[in-house]
């Protein structure tokens, strides 16, 4: 029982991430031969690699349960991560690398195939790549031409800016432009997500609703890492357009976050399962703790990347 527990844990992270066993074994701190050996049930991992393999399955796949007091502690240091879309803008070789990795998260998040180099080739070095296709090659484009526009927005409006149903829809016609025939319009039916029991809002609805959400983030909030969380799950479950709703909705997740004066998230595709499970507790029980979690440590590894780079 034990062998088949931490084998098909194993399968699974494999199968989420997309990752070698080589990529693996790495992050788990152990040889490859070791790790064959767990994933086809030949030896048992030790206690400190159970440990590891659960914490890593967890981050990957989500968890039901939040450690409240782990939470507090995360969003004090996320909260403590300050920066502003002016900043970023006036560092270009960041703000390209930014760009790179947030633009392959989010669409990779979604399905594309693209590596993190095939992003920077198509948007810096406007490269056609023959081995993908050419809408994954224009979501790329799009999807850098919707962030340099909201980065535009607030930078030159500063403290004055608004999130508006107008921003909204130029953005979406921006990230879906020669995608779909609709970009830049609220969807005029009814739609639900593939494998989702969220219920999503009326499409009559969708001008009232998305009205009272600008409301939301426009306004102060003692709690920011909750705003973004809820104000997340929100966007996704109102599902303004027929597509690019999350890509969409992970950009004014961004974009909103500098608004606050705070370091942007970048939601990382290897952790979808765990991002979509988070969202619709937060969606169907309103129980945004988990959500806030993936959110607060999102703006801290965008932090240290910077850091890095630095």
């Amino acid at each position: 029982m034990v062998m088949e527990k931490y084998s098909t844990k194993l399968q699974r992270i494999i199968t989420a991430t997309g990752w070698s066993q080589e990529y693996l074994a790495s992050k788990l701190g152990i040889s490859f031969v070791t790790l064959n050996s767990w994933i086809n049930g030949k030896s048992i991992p030790r206690t400190k690699s159970e440990e590891r393999i659960n914490l890593l399955y967890a981050e990957i796949m989500g968890s039901d349960a939040c450690d409240m007091d782990a939470l507090v502690e995360l969003k004090k240091r996320a909260t403590a991560k300050k920066y502003t879309a002016k900043k970023l803008i006036a560092d270009k070789s960041l703000l390209e690398h930014l760009t790179t990795s947030l633009t392959y998260h989010s669409n990779g998040t979604e399905g594309s195939t693209m590596t993190e180099e095939d992003v920077e080739a198509v948007i810096y070095g406007n490269k056609t790549l023959r081995s993908r296709t050419a809408v994954e090659q224009r979501e790329a484009i799009n999807h850098q031409a919707a962030l340099y526009f909201l980065l535009d927005e607030l930078a030159s409006s500063g403290s004055d800016f608004k999130i508006t149903p107008e921003i909204i829809k130029a953005t979406h016609l921006r990230m879906m432009n020669g995608i779909i025939s609709d970009a830049g319009y609220y969807r005029i039916h009814s739609v639900r997500i593939r494998g989702s029991f969220v219920p999503l809002a009326n499409y009559q609805k969708i001008p009232e609703l998305l009205e009272a959400w600008c409301n939301l983030v426009n306004s102060e909030t003692g709690d920011k890492i909750e705003l973004l969380a809820r104000s997340h799950a929100e966007f996704e479950r109102i599902h303004p357009f027929s597509d690019g709703n999350g890509r969409t909705g992970r950009l004014m997740l961004f974009i909103l976050a500098l608004k606050l004066g705070l370091m942007p998230p970048i939601l990382k595709k290897e952790r979808r399962f765990a991002y979509y499970k988070y969202l619709e507790l937060a969606q169907t029980r309103e129980i945004t703790d988990p959500l806030e979690m993936f959110i607060a440590n999102a703006i801290i590894e965008t932090s240290d990347t910077i850091e890095e780079i630095a």
